[in-house]
């Protein structure tokens, strides 16, 4: 599987902001669409900050919305406001063939997976990133600065100082990097939608999630054959995962359930749930060398 970046950004593009999933508080909202303004022009529906019990607003507000975004050739990239739950019921809705056709940066993580790994399957490069709402809160600079580059073509800063869980003794491991949020990924293999590239380096974080049930959606997904092919995993945040009363921890999970793959594993990315969360392209080409990962320029 090929996956080609959408056109870079450049200052004053027109960005659309939509709500796929959970709804939000609106000064969040606002202070990462302050923080956007400065360099892109954006896009916002007046009904975005509509609530229908858990989702932000109904399934046919939030799929016409995001679709609308999707297709409109004046904008260059579409970021979400924020992720939760909801992105899954509105993904047979979208105009995928006609997005990848006139592909655009599609910004997010989280929830955000879901929408990232089918674009990925239809070969277009999307942005593991703060949803909106995360660019409101007291992120850093260099994070910020980290999605601008995503979004407009510049390298990425390396990953350095990764924790080593195991090792391969085989060299460098080369691959696409695909992934996010574990949840999502193991629900989606449960729709039948997750498709991994053969070769991948798969990224992984989550939040809130006992270590036994960490160790149900990896053991399920090596059950289904998601793990086969990879070169290798690298693991991000797993954010306030605390051991229950047994005193598994979630590191001793990851290594269990990643043990005998005979490809390096490796932990303490700088993204997911918790500080840091740098942005970086899903689909680009991506170097692990013992503790540094190095991703290409797209």
């Amino acid at each position: 599987m090929d996956l080609s970046p959408p056109p870079p950004l450049r200052p004053g593009a027109l960005v659309a902001i939509v709500a796929p999933a959970s709804p939000f508080a609106r000064d969040e909202l606002f202070r990462g669409l302050a923080w956007l303004r400065i360099r892109y022009d954006l896009r916002v529906s007046s009904r975005i900050l509509e609530r229908t019990g858990f989702t932000a607003g109904d399934d046919a507000r939030r799929g016409a919305e995001l679709a609308a975004a999707m297709t409109d050739p004046e904008v260059s990239a579409v970021v979400c406001a924020r992720g939760g739950y909801g992105a899954m019921r509105i993904l047979d809705s979208l105009p995928w063939k006609a997005f990848a056709a006139r592909p655009k940066w599609l910004v997010g993580f989280s929830d955000v997976t879901a929408l990232h790994v089918i674009a990925n399957a239809h070969g277009v490069c999307t942005v593991h990133g703060p949803n909106v709402t995360g660019l409101g809160r007291s992120i850093t600079a260099g994070e910020r600065l980290a999605l601008v580059d995503a979004l407009e073509g510049r390298p990425a800063s390396p990953w350095h100082d990764l924790e080593t869980i195991h090792g391969s003794g085989a060299g460098a491991a080369r691959g696409p990097l695909v992934g996010g949020n574990l949840s999502l990924l193991a629900s989606m293999a449960a729709g039948g939608r997750l498709a991994i590239p053969r070769g991948a380096i798969l990224a992984l974080e989550d939040v809130t999630e006992r270590p036994y049930r960490l160790d149900r959606m990896l053991t399920s997904l090596r059950l289904g054959g998601h793990f086969a092919g990879l070169s290798a995993i690298v693991f991000g945040g797993f954010t306030q995962c605390d051991p229950g009363p047994d005193g598994v921890t979630a590191l001793d999970v990851l290594a269990d359930r990643t043990a005998g793959l005979g490809i390096p594993v490796v932990a303490s990315a700088p993204f997911g749930h918790g500080a840091p969360n740098r942005a970086f392209v899903l689909g680009a080409s991506a170097e692990l060398t013992g503790r540094t990962l190095t991703l290409a320029p797209t």
